[in-house]
C-alpha cells in the first residue's frame, strides 16, 4: 500500500505560515542542542499536507534527519496491541468481559497489596477490559517507590532473556497495586495483552501485528526490530540529557527480541504511524482495507474510566482513558488545546501522535529525547493547532 496522498496545506485548510513556524520553532530547538532532530506530520482530509525533517538523525555521525527516519516509538506501541486484541475480540475469540485467567493462569488469583502491609486476595478477576485501560492493578517499577515498585524492579524484567510468556508468569507472581477495576495505574497490561493475543491466535505477537495490522496497512518500516539493510535509518538521542545531564540509554533495537513488548517494543516511521492513525479515524479503514469496524473503533476511542480516579500526570484534566488511548473528554481544563473527543498516546522517549475527528486531523511527532518529552508533548500541540486556518 502506498503512503498516504499529499497535498498543499492550504487545500486543506492549514496554514503554510503557520506551518513555517512551527518548523522554525523546531529547528532553533535543534541549533539549541535541545534535540538531536525532529520528524513532524500533519494529515487532514486524509492527505499528508506538511511532512517536516530537521535536525540530525543520529549526533554521533552529524547524519541528517530524513523523512523516513525510523524510531523507536516505545509506548505507542501500546495502541497497535489494543486493535490487535479488538480484532481478536470482533472475531469472537475473546470477550472484554473475560478473565484475562481464562487464558493465562498466571494471573487467575492475584494477591492485592495492602496499604498497612500484606497481601489479599483479588476482590474480582482482572479482565481484558481492565487491562485495555489500564485498570488491572498491575504497575510499572518507575511509577512509584512502594513495595510493590520495588518488587517489580528485583523482578528484574529483561527484553533480551525473556519470552512473553517469561514475563507474564513473572508478573503473576507479583503482588498487584491496587485492587482491579478500582483505580487507573500505568502498566505491565499492553505486555499482558501481547502475551494474550499470542494465546488466542497461536501466533507470536510481531507475526500477529504483521499478518493482521502492519501489513495489511503497509506499514514496512514497523516491528520489534530493525533489520540490518535498514540500520542507517535508525534515530538516536544524545547519549546525555541535556537539561540534567543525566545519562540516556534508549532500547536495543538493531537485533531480533525474545521478548516482543505489546508495551513498550516497537520502532517505526512517522508514515507507518500515520497510516495506523489515519485507519482509526476513518473509523477502522485506510482505502479497501478493513481493520476494524466503526463501532469497535468508537468504542475503543470512548472514555471507559467514568470515576474511577486517574494520576492528572498521564491522564490530564478533561480527559478519561478508552481501549488504549487516552479521549479528552471536555474543550477546556487540560493545559493543551485540542477538541472533545479526540484521542492520543505517547512513547517514553518522545514520539506523540493524535487523532481529531472534529478536525479530520490526524498528527504523528517522532523524536528521541526522554527527558524532553514533556516540552514537546505540548507544544506540538501548540503549534499543530495554531496552523488551522478554518
Amino acid at each position: 500500500m502506498s503512503a498516504l496522498p499529499t497535498c498543499a496545506p492550504e487545500e486543506v485548510g492549514l496554514s503554510a505560515g503557520r506551518l513555517a513556524t512551527f518548523a522554525q520553532v523546531l529547528e532553533e530547538r535543534v541549533a539549541a542542542g535541545h534535540i538531536p532532530g525532529a520528524v513532524a506530520l500533519i494529515a487532514r482530509h486524509g492527505r499528508i499536507a506538511w511532512h517536516h525533517a530537521c535536525g540530525r538523525r543520529d549526533p554521533a555521525s552529524d547524519a541528517p534527519m530524513q523523512a523516513d527516519s525510523i524510531f523507536r516509538i516505545y509506548s505507542m506501541t501500546k495502541p497497535m496491541v489494543s486493535v490487535g486484541v479488538m480484532i481478536l475480540a470482533e472475531e469472537g475469540r475473546l470477550l472484554l468481559e473475560d478473565p484475562i485467567g481464562k487464558y493465562i493462569p498466571a494471573l487467575a488469583a492475584p494477591q492485592v497489596a495492602r496499604a498497612e502491609g500484606g497481601l489479599e486476595p483479588a476482590a474480582k478477576p482482572i479482565t481484558v477490559q481492565d487491562l485495555l485501560r489500564h485498570t488491572s492493578g498491575l504497575t510499572y517499577e518507575f511509577r512509584g517507590a512502594g513495595p510493590v515498585h520495588k518488587a517489580y524492579r528485583e523482578a528484574k524484567i529483561d527484553r533480551r532473556k525473556q519470552s512473553n510468556a517469561d514475563q507474564v508468569e513473572m508478573l503473576g507472581g507479583l503482588p498487584l497495586l491496587h485492587q482491579p477495576g478500582t483505580r487507573w495505574e500505568y502498566s505491565r497490561s499492553t505486555d499482558v495483552l501481547g502475551r494474550l493475543i499470542e494465546v488466542v491466535s497461536g501466533q507470536t505477537l510481531g507475526g500477529f501485528l504483521a499478518e493482521r495490522l502492519t501489513g495489511p496497512l503497509g506499514m514496512a518500516d514497523t516491528g520489534f526490530h530493525v533489520p540490518e539493510a535498514k540500520h542507517a535509518r535508525l534515530a538516536e538521542g544524545f547519549p546525555k540529557c541535556p537539561d540534567t545531564g543525566a545519562e540516556m540509554s534508549l532500547l536495543a533495537v538493531r537485533e531480533p527480541v525474545q521478548f516482543e513488548s505489546g508495551g513498550g517494543g516497537m520502532v517505526g516511521t512517522a508514515p507507518d504511524y500515520a497510516r495506523f492513525a489515519q485507519m482509526l479515524l476513518n473509523g477502522g479503514r485506510l482505502r479497501d482495507t478493513r481493520i476494524l469496524s466503526r463501532k469497535t473503533v468508537e468504542w475503543m476511542a470512548s472514555d471507559h474510566l467514568g470515576d474511577i480516579p486517574r494520576p492528572a500526570d498521564l491522564v490530564p484534566p478533561g480527559h478519561g482513558f478508552g481501549l488504549g488511548f487516552c479521549v479528552r473528554t471536555a474543550r477546556g481544563m487540560a493545559g493543551v488545546p485540542g477538541s472533545v473527543g479526540n484521542f492520543f498516546w505517547h512513547g517514553m522517549a518522545g514520539t506523540t501522535f493524535w487523532v481529531d475527528p472534529v478536525e479530520d486531523l490526524v498528527v504523528v511527532f517522532m523524536i528521541q529525547a526522554i527527558g524532553q518529552r514533556g516540552y514537546y508533548r505540548a507544544l506540538v500541540r501548540d503549534l499543530a493547532y495554531a496552523a488551522i486556518a478554518d
